[in-house]
């Protein structure tokens, strides 16, 4: 394997894999199914259970709402909401196309992290496609603003991260992180960090029709004092790493790999979008290449058959 011309091209995913999960917000059991899909097709979720305009392409141009997830729409209106967790599983496995289908409006939360989702993908593994990684060059320094919460994104030759998050709870208050990514520091690092609430908001949530399907197996529950899970955080800093997750997930709606370095304080959906409607505003601000069609060997990459050739 060659990191660097394997960095270069799309992937794909090499079989299809399924899940099935319960959904956070709606609570609705949820059949889900990631299967191959051509160069320069980017992700695509389908929606199974409607008749017509099933398609939502992701894109940071469709997210429709950003209120505890991020959901996307199509031109029609048909939505997918909570996408971020299975887009950062699939930034962090590097894949560039793939064909969601799921038969309703929210993507299963699983156990409220992106670390089913990577076991699936590693699973399916991945092709090599005859098509350019799409890369987005970062050429000028952005900032945006939404409350209290702040993000800038600069040029940079890689992709690296510096986020801090600030909450009134003890156990949290404010924890700052940095990540100059690989796909292995993302696998190692933030996909087992699971999404978290406080006690105190569940009957409100709960009211509005959110969080339906929340429970201590899919997220991190705090009351005043204490962490209500049994088996406690599986890092010390679980919600900044968490935070930085749902980071990843945003910003791959940017349909390629961006080349630039974000610092965010107190970020959230809503703030990540805005980031990326501000960066491609303007031209000027950024560079695209890639997507050419080369003539490229066949390859399936497969975790466990590299072990196998390398044990």
């Amino acid at each position: 394997m060659n990191p660097e011309r394997d960095a270069l091209f799309q992937h794909t995913v090499a079989a299809e894999v399924s899940c099935v999960g319960v959904s956070l917000h709606t609570g609705d059991m949820v059949n889900m199914t990631i299967r191959p899909a051509a160069p320069n097709t980017g992700i695509v979720f389908v929606r199974t259970d409607v008749a017509q305009h099933q398609a939502v392409p992701a894109r940071y141009d469709a997210v429709v709402e950003t209120t505890l997830g991020t959901t996307i729409a199509n031109s029609h209106g048909v939505t997918v909401s909570t996408i971020e967790h299975v887009m950062a599983a699939l930034w962090g496995a590097g894949i560039d196309n793939a064909r969601i289908e799921l038969d309703a409006a929210e993507v299963p939360i699983m156990d409220g992290s992106s670390e089913p989702f990577v076991f699936l993908l590693d699973c399916a593994g991945r092709v090599q496609q005859r098509s350019l990684r799409r890369t987005i060059e970062v050429l000028r320094e952005v900032t945006v603003e939404e409350g209290k919460s702040i993000a800038t994104i600069a040029p940079h030759d890689g992709f690296a991260l510096d986020i801090e998050i600030a909450f009134n709870h003890k156990l949290i208050a404010t924890q700052k992180a940095q990540y100059d990514f690989t796909r292995t520091s993302f696998k190692q690092s933030l996909a087992r960090a699971r999404t978290f609430g406080f006690a105190r908001d569940v009957e409100k949530m709960r009211s509005m029709g959110l969080a339906l399907g929340g429970s201590l197996h899919n997220a991190i529950v705090l009351d005043e004092e204490q962490i209500l899970n049994e088996g406690g955080l599986r890092y010390a800093d679980e919600f900044v790493r968490h935070k930085a997750l749902d980071c990843i997930g945003d910003y791959f709606l940017a349909q390629g790999a961006i080349l630039g370095t974000v610092k965010t304080t107190r970020p959230g959906h809503g703030v990540n979008n805005k980031l990326l409607r501000a960066l491609f505003a303007d031209p000027a601000n950024y560079r695209i290449t890639g997507g050419e069609e080369i003539d490229v060997p066949f390859r399936v990459t497969r975790p466990e058959l590299q072990h196998a050739m390398t044990a």
